[in-house]
């Protein structure tokens, strides 16, 4: 059997594969809807019947921020305009050198009726010390939900985050964070990104496989933080170190889940450069702490963890960072076999099947108008080919990481103090 022959059964089982997830990833999302549905009826039917809800703990909500001037206000009023009413506000300003203190401050001695506090910290010390100074002095809520200062709460996100944890295994729940809409290229690239990737949380949730809660709009049992020491401060993502933090207790009885019904927007970043720069923060993070919790990968203890943790999103997460380094290869060898061929059969299947899994995306995604689905379906035919960018942005990222590698392999902190990434400060409001 020649290399050619070798090559082409290779990528025809790649590609099989990649169509089964895509399939898995469909039937999965549509049985979290139903059982999402189910909980709505339930939750309607009850307050039809006039039935009232106890569960009305306390919930801090922590801001960080660093030089976030244009958009801390908007950010604070999302959150006053909340349905849900027993909030406390901790607004963190970690070494800014503008006038992101200054707002927040204002903001709260025009609002005396909120329960509010501002916190400065002279030195930036990085998001997850400034979350730590913040939950460990301050926080006196049952819940914990924590954002970034560029992000905008929709009026019922923080209730229906609180709303989750009445079942008593759930100890974290992660938003269904939306990109703001900006139609550059790569506004649309991450609105479609952020889509299809919050998406793919729905299947993780069915099966109880999650291990990543990104930091926008997450919410945790604040006995559950106090059990595994708050955030770590010795990788780029916080937010991954706590939640994997947490899955590490065993994720049978402490389980993190995805609330697509919890909508928080965020600005997506402006520029390549600081994608990039944004990706290989992510990617390197996320490379750190599954180093750090490798003994999860495979683990057989079936009383504490999940098969589906242990054998498919944990070894996923890992695979599909080696996968992005044969890129280039992929996309080399579509280009050759077309070429030979003379014939667009391969790049036409790859764009009609990622073509028609954005589009079920944008029109299965429940928190959508309908206007808004039509908006975004013009933009599909388009989006194949706006993902190479991310392509090369993932691309570049990993092999950044691998430059690192020495570092990661010895565990070496890098986290250290925080930059934000240049904000817009557009002005919407998540209804």
């Amino acid at each position: 059997m020649n290399l050619g022959t070798v090559t082409f059964y290779f990528f025809a089982l790649a590609s099989t594969l990649y169509i089964l997830h895509f399939g898995f990833y469909l039937v999965g999302a549509n049985v979290y809807d139903v059982w999402q549905n189910r909980l709505r009826h339930k939750r309607f039917k009850a307050a039809i019947q006039g039935v009232t809800v106890n569960y009305k703990p306390l919930i801090t909500v922590v801001i960080s921020a660093h030089n976030e001037e244009k958009v801390i206000v908007r950010c604070l009023e999302s959150i006053e305009a909340s349905t849900y009413k027993n909030v406390q506000i901790l607004a963190v300003d970690d070494g800014s050198s503008d006038k992101t203190r200054l707002l927040a401050s204002r903001y709260k001695r025009n609002h005396p009726e909120a329960y509010m506090h501002v916190l400065y910290k002279i030195k930036n010390g990085g998001k997850g010390a400034a979350l730590n100074h913040a939950l460990k002095r301050y926080a006196k809520g049952e819940l914990v939900m924590t954002l970034d200062a560029d992000s905008i709460l929709r009026t019922d996100a923080i209730e229906r985050a609180v709303a989750y944890f009445e079942d008593p295994k759930i100890v974290g729940v992660s938003a269904n964070v939306k990109a703001i809409d900006d139609f550059t290229v790569l506004g649309m690239l991450q609105k479609f990104e952020f889509m299809v990737g919050y998406r793919s949380k729905k299947v993780y949730s069915m099966v109880n496989c999650e291990f990543v809660i990104g930091g926008v709009g997450s919410t945790y049992r604040m006995s559950t933080l106090r059990k595994v020491n708050f955030y770590s401060t010795g990788t780029m993502t916080e937010d991954i170190g706590l939640s994997i933090k947490v899955v590490n207790l065993g994720n049978r009885t402490n389980r993190i889940v995805y609330g697509s019904d919890i909508v928080v927007m965020t600005e997506g970043v402006e520029k390549f450069k600081a994608l990039v720069k944004q990706r290989f923060r992510w990617k390197y993070g996320s490379l750190q702490n599954i180093f750090r919790y490798r003994h999860l990968i495979g683990n057989t203890n079936f009383q504490e963890y999940t098969f589906s943790l242990t054998f498919y999103r944990m070894p996923l997460a890992l695979l599909s960072e080696i996968m992005l380094l044969f890129a280039p290869i992929t996309w080399g060898y579509v280009l050759y076999w077309t070429i030979i061929y003379a014939s667009l059969r391969l790049v036409l299947g790859a764009y009609l099947t990622i073509s028609i899994y954005i589009l079920i995306t944008v029109w299965f995604d429940e928190n959508s108008s309908i206007k808004d689905r039509l908006l975004l379906s013009m933009y599909v035919p388009i989006a194949y080919f706006i993902f190479y960018v991310m392509d090369v942005v993932q691309l570049i990222a990993v092999v950044k990481c691998l430059r690192r590698g020495h570092k990661l392999l010895r565990n070496e902190d890098s986290a250290g103090h925080w930059v934000s990434p240049t904000r817009i400060g557009h002005e919407v409001t998540a209804t």
